[in-house]
């Protein structure tokens, strides 16, 4: 496999072809410096702080060429929103935080996943849709981290990508499309726009309010741009404080996106309320039951459901019967002519 690693320094550059000289055959370029590769590679390698302006500008101006790379990983070493929704926004497959991990790197590279039926890019149709998906995801959360308008109408095109996607395909191919890919944040909010759309799908929504469910699942959960990952990606049960904290995401995402042009009032509904339950008991404004659109009930389900199934590194991927088993069990909180409407999409589809 022929690797090309970029990296914004020297120091970095050598110690990353170093490692990664051991298997692959390698070619490694500062982003300061214009590129002389002549070959395509297999995969590409990027280790820059993405909070400098210019690393940033460095990797637009490759970005024609690098897009054509089946693998594009990128090494974050500052674990933030705002790096990891940068890497997304300027095209990685892969985004890895923390110290370089060579073993979890290697098998990265040698997975052959994300490379199998390839399109002339080099890439499979799913893995395209994921990727335009998470790069809409990406850019939305690195604009609410810097407090900056998003790209509104690429947000709602990228759930219209998933949507035709799961149409084609199904709702199964792309949990497993969207697994192999992301953990965390991303992974959630992929997850969720695909099983609100296979939801609305097999209710027959109508193309207005199928449109107007996955732009919900896209835009739910950005307010937690603003909750450090540290909290996010915390094993276990969250403290009394740190729960309080994650709690605050609806409204900031609410607050965030009311400041935009094109969101419709539904949907930023669905935003602040998608954590409320129908016997008053959830937030942030403790609704009951006459007071929540029906949307915000789908969209809720649908959110469940998507938690209890992603996959994260310190906890086996719950069953889709299970998972469906917990749903089950919330009498009174969600509907249930709705719950009993979403067994078919949470067992069979």
């Amino acid at each position: 496999m022929f690797v090309h690693v970029l990296a914004d320094n020297a120091a970095k550059l050598s110690e990353l072809c170093s490692l990664l000289d051991r298997r692959f055959q390698i070619a490694g370029e500062r982003l300061d410096v214009d590129s002389k590769l002549s070959e395509l590679p297999d995969a590409l390698v990027v280790r820059a702080d993405l909070r400098v302006i210019e690393n940033i500008a460095a990797l637009k101006r490759r970005s024609a060429r690098t897009a054509k790379v089946s693998k594009r990983i990128f090494l974050i070493e500052q674990p933030s929103h705002a790096c990891i929704s940068q890497a997304y926004a300027l095209g990685a497959t892969l985004a890895v935080t923390g110290k370089i991990n060579p073993a979890k790197l290697f098998a990265a590279l040698a997975n052959r996943g994300n490379s199998e039926a390839a399109s002339p890019t080099g890439a499979t149709q799913e893995d395209n849709a994921v990727e335009v998906a998470a790069a809409a995801i990406g850019s939305m959360f690195a604009a609410a981290s810097f407090g900056e308008p998003i790209d509104v109408m690429a947000t709602i095109e990228a759930g219209r990508g998933i949507a035709e996607r799961i149409t084609e395909r199904g709702l199964a191919e792309w949990l497993t499309a969207v697994r192999r890919h992301h953990e965390g944040t991303y992974q959630h909010c992929l997850l969720v726009t695909g099983v609100a759309i296979d939801f609305g799908l097999s209710l027959g929504l109508k193309r207005t309010d199928l449109e107007r469910l996955y732009s919900a699942a896209m835009f739910h959960d950005i307010g937690k741009a603003k909750i450090p990952l540290a909290i996010l990606d915390k094993p276990g049960r969250l403290d009394a404080e740190e729960r309080a904290l994650v709690e605050t995401h609806p409204v900031a995402g609410y607050e965030f996106l009311k400041a935009q042009t094109g969101i419709s009032a539904e949907i930023l509904d669905a935003v602040r309320h998608h954590h409320e339950y129908l016997d008053g008991s959830g937030y942030p404004d403790a609704l009951s039951a006459e007071s929540i659109a029906d949307i915000v009930r789908m969209l809720t389900i649908a959110d469940i459901f998507a938690a209890l199934i992603e996959h994260r590194h310190y906890k086996p991927t719950m069953p889709r019967s299970e998972a469906y088993g917990i749903l089950s069990g919330m009498q009174g909180k969600l509907e249930k002519a709705l719950v009993i409407a979403f067994k078919q999409v949470a067992l069979t589809r």
